[in-house]
């Protein structure tokens, strides 16, 4: 068996997320069909390094997976390419020991979260950034975010069906940046919580709105309640865009 690494961009907004699921479209049930052709019908099973949630998007999510023959990097990575549908695309294949994982391996990921402000909505932005119609407290906004960095118990911050055995987690990096008339929420750390970055935003729209002081955050991480939070933000305008592995550092 050869074990190969794939890094593969998708378009969330018409699978039901990552993790395959039955009757429902999923990016891995994709993937996992693809290499299913490939292999001749032997069946692959795929092992993503992070579950998105439907309408996620990601230009960097990796998996792996064992193959019954060898076939190149670029042989592989041409073969995928031709087997999934348009939205989900292939960016690089390689090979890696049988060890390699691309879950318990990875040491940090990056995520952006995309949005816009204005009184009306952005028909063409709909399925890419979240639509916020008031204007955003830059300043508030930043000011809240230092709070997030560094090592916390982020159990505020997670779905409280999270089936995990810690919700402690490190925060290298929350930052806001402009970008034309987006605004870009982006997080690096250790590892994310299930809704995690998405209760993030809405709690930072709503010290942006004026609803909570930029110095509640730490009142609310150590709360260790969802309810003390803000809501959930849209999955619309989530997107992964980078896993780190030690050996890439």
């Amino acid at each position: 068996m050869q074990r190969y690494k794939l890094t593969v961009a998708y378009d969330g907004t018409n699978y039901s997320g990552f993790q395959v699921q039955p009757n429902v479209p999923t990016i891995q049930g994709e993937l996992e069909q693809a290499l299913q052709r490939i292999a001749k019908g032997t069946f692959i099973r795929i092992h993503g390094a992070g579950r998105t949630d439907a309408g996620v998007h990601a230009a960097g999510q990796v998996c792996h997976f064992d193959f019954p023959f060898y076939i190149s990097e670029e042989g592989m990575l041409r073969a995928i390419d031709a087997n999934t549908p348009s939205d989900i695309v292939p960016q690089k294949v390689e090979r890696v020991s049988d060890t390699f994982h691309a879950r318990y391996d990875a040491c940090g990921k990056m995520y952006e979260y995309r949005l816009y402000t204005g009184k009306q909505a952005d028909p063409f932005k709909r399925l890419y950034a979240y639509h916020h119609p008031h204007s955003l407290n830059v300043e508030r906004i930043k000011q809240a975010l230092q709070h997030f960095k560094g090592e916390h118990d982020f159990t505020s911050f997670s779905a409280v069906n999270a089936e995990v055995d810690s919700r402690v987690r490190e925060i290298y990096e929350a930052c806001l940046i402009q970008e034309g008339t987006d605004y870009i929420l982006r997080f690096s750390g250790s590892g994310f919580l299930y809704n995690m970055i998405r209760i993030m935003v809405g709690t930072l729209l709503d010290v942006s709105d004026g609803k909570l002081d930029p110095d509640a955050i730490p009142d609310i991480l150590q709360a260790k309640e969802r309810q003390a939070a803000s809501r959930t933000a849209s999955p619309v305008g989530l997107k992964m865009v980078e896993v780190y592995y030690k050996d890439e550092e």
